[in-house]
């Protein structure tokens, strides 16, 4: 897509009439002028100003060294890179970005109507209208076994306005962020927007991607303030059972300054057996656990932009500082939505479990079709609706009419040219060896994906023995 360069017309000024003196002015000694002199010095004249106003006008440009340390999010500009070329004609499938392709269930949508209708359109109070939050912490008692109170909790534009401003609100210049990959792609910006350093703690495909214990030990310091966990996790699918996470607690213990940020955004999408714990339900972790949740995935609201924050008052009250200084409060038509959402009953009764259903339905048709292309190394996920595969044993191939598939962004360069589908390659999560699908798509679109990468992926041989 090409884009034409802004340019501004230039104005032409027409040469003004002037007459030269005859004769001094009073009391002015005796001057001779002439015409070239006139002109020239008038030129000069004029090439001074016009420095003098170029001067005045110019502007800085600089960015705030955080901002310009900030990476731009490979999901969202893929994503918009897949929309672009749909929009010129292109018949790209897009498997990056992580939306449900649902709607939002109808009684949900309807009680964000409702709001307009009756006039529920003004401000809310910053954290979120009592009712809200109520309904939060009844939620959080009756499915997580967490006990909060209203003042503890935040609700805001999505959670990811809750991690940030968790991030914010907890870290200091200097401080680490303890950070598991494969990790969702905000994470560690968050964190160099706090000023603080990401340190990220790899994972291993044969270990689910689960963080052990022993490697999230090895890396704690005097500088150590915030671990984040997803459960289950984007990019990988992954969730953490309750035996691994007591060991992690353990160690957390040890440390009084490190807190736990618990991502639970897709606490929900989960598939039998596995079962979601709140890190903050363990022994000994209330304290020291920010947890984030919200209703853009399991109840198909990502436009709705709706999450919130649990957490000690302390904490809630930071977070709540920054965000009345921010965006202030949600929108409240939203937050009438999201208690109809909560009033669907448990784990957002039949409406979610529905889609729940249909989300396992595509994940066991991907990772059965994908486990029969040679070299690939599949994680079964068990909750979320994402697959993170290794395609790392096809590096260092030739393909012909594209060149080398030298690594993650390569190999999803190559399916976008030859396959025209849209995935995310797994640098942006911190593990060059994988690719994320997103499988919120309908199971015929992933079957018309899947045949296309297929086909694509027969053009490569892996160049080493797997």
């Amino acid at each position: 897509m090409a884009f034409s360069s802004l340019s501004t017309p230039s104005s032409s000024s027409s040469s003004s009439s002037f007459t030269l003196p005859t004769k001094p002015s009073p009391g002015a000694g005796s001057v001779s002028f002439s015409r070239a002199s006139w002109e020239g010095r008038q030129g000069a004249r004029k090439v001074r100003m016009a420095a003098v106003r170029a001067q005045a006008e110019a502007v800085d440009t600089s960015i705030s060294p955080r901002v310009s340390a900030l990476r731009p999010s490979k999901t969202m500009a893929i994503t918009d890179q897949a929309s672009a070329l749909r929009q010129a004609g292109v018949p790209v499938i897009g498997l990056a970005a992580g939306e449900p392709d649902f709607d939002t269930p109808a009684v949900i949508a309807e009680a964000g109507m409702n709001a307009i209708r009756d006039g529920s359109t003004r401000y809310t109070p910053n954290a979120g209208t009592m009712e809200l939050r109520k309904a939060i912490c009844n939620k959080l008692q009756e499915e997580n076994g967490l006990t909060y109170s209203p003042d503890q909790v935040l609700v805001s534009n999505g959670a990811k306005q809750c991690i940030t401003q968790a991030v914010l609100a907890v870290c200091s210049p200097g401080d680490e962020v303890l950070i598991p990959a494969p990790f969702w792609v905000s994470y560690p910006e968050m964190a160099r927007l706090a000023g603080a350093t990401p340190v990220i703690l790899p994972t291993s495909i044969s270990d689910n991607f689960l963080l052990k214990p022993d490697s999230l030990a090895s890396v704690i310091t005097e500088k150590s303030r915030l671990l984040i966990l997803c459960s289950p996790s984007n990019p990988t699918g992954s969730v953490y059972p309750r035996e691994l996470l007591e060991e992690i607690a353990a160690i957390v213990k040890k440390y009084p300054r490190l807190l736990v940020l618990s991502d639970e955004i897709y606490e929900h999408i989960i598939y039998h057996p596995a079962k979601h714990t709140s890190f903050a339900a363990l022994p000994g972790m209330w304290d020291k656990t920010l947890t984030v949740n919200g209703f853009s995935k399991a109840f198909a609201m990502t436009g709705w932009r709706l999450g919130y924050l649990a957490a000690p008052k302390h904490f809630v009250s930071a977070c709540g500082k920054i965000q009345s200084q921010y965006t202030s409060g949600a929108s409240s038509i939203s937050q009438k939505a999201g208690l109809a959402a909560l009033n669907l009953g448990y784990a957002g009764g039949e409406a979610v479990s529905t889609m729940v259903k249909a989300f396992q339905e595509r994940r066991d048709y991907l990772v059965r079709n994908f486990r029969e292309l040679p070299g690939v190394k599949i994680s079964e996920p068990q909750g979320a609706f994402y697959l993170f595969i290794d395609f790392s044993s096809y590096y260092g191939s030739e393909v012909e009419g594209f060149g080398t598939i030298k690594d993650s962004e390569t190999l999803c360069m190559f399916l976008l040219e030859k396959a025209q589908v849209a995935l995310v390659p797994g640098d942006a999560f911190g593990d060059d060896k994988g690719v994320r699908i997103s499988y919120a798509a309908a199971l015929s679109t992933l079957q018309d994906a899947m045949e296309k990468i297929k086909e694509a992926m027969a053009l490569v041989k892996p160049p080493v023995a797997v």
